[in-house]
């Protein structure tokens, strides 16, 4: 496997060549390279991808001052406060 086969974003199956040839054909933001691809926006939230999106747009911009990185979002599930105690409801 070559590091351009590299899956980048396991939930959404982006791969280091996508990413970077799509940062090289637009002068991506690590914000529009994630709306682009998908990278980020799966299952986990970006919990396993984020920086590495995030080093790919740096990497080829130019002018590292005006980037702005992904903001991380865990995923949320809604649970009880009875479920988080470990008490039942009835």
């Amino acid at each position: 496997m070559t590091e351009h086969e590299l899956m980048i974003c396991r939930c959404e199956e982006v791969t280091y060549k996508e990413l970077i040839e799509t940062a090289s054909e637009y002068g991506c933001s690590a914000r529009e390279l994630k709306l682009r691809t998908r990278a980020g926006m799966g299952y986990c939230g970006g919990r396993t991808c984020r920086a590495l999106v995030d080093k790919v747009t740096r990497d080829l911009e130019k002018d590292n001052r005006s980037q702005i990185t992904l903001k991380y979002q865990p995923p949320i599930r809604p649970i009880s406060f009875g479920n988080l105690g470990g008490e039942s409801n009835e």
